[in-house]
């Protein structure tokens, strides 16, 4: 699969049941469908938050950020806005075949999904944890 981005080839990483596709040049993550709720649920966070039909039903953000091509249906996704202060404009594939992060979003998503009642110190280590280990499994 090749980055919706800068078109280099991505590096498959495996993790506890989750395949990350990462792009070394630009640091964008694919997500496949339900991968992001496997991670989330990994790290024991809520996925009731960000589920693949609560975020096509967001509306579409205009931005001046590039038009991206899902890099497996080569369908144009949707932009849409997660999070706030600040939020964070992520691409959507309208067929609901995964999600786009460029490069630092993941981070920036999660830390608005965690978990209010967890200390915000716990819930950031579980993240950096999670992909620690996950890139370290390609190395």
């Amino acid at each position: 699969m090749h980055c919706p981005v800068c078109k280099e080839p991505m590096i498959i990483v495996e993790h506890e049941r989750i395949e990350l596709d990462y792009c070394t040049s630009c640091r964008g993550v694919w997500f496949d469908a339900g991968e992001l709720e496997l991670m989330l649920e990994s790290m024991s966070l809520d996925t009731a938050k960000f589920n693949m039909d609560r975020i096509l039903a967001l509306p579409e953000k205009r931005v001046k950020e590039a038009v991206r091509r899902c890099p497996l249906c080569r369908k144009k996704m949707k932009k849409v806005g997660i999070g706030h202060d600040p939020e964070v404009v992520i691409d959507v594939c309208p067929l609901e075949e995964g999600l786009w992060f460029d490069g630092g979003e993941v981070g920036q998503v999660i830390k608005h999904l965690l978990d209010k009642h967890a200390a915000e110190a716990d819930a950031e280590e579980r993240v950096i944890d999670f992909l620690g280990e996950a890139f370290k499994a390609s190395a």
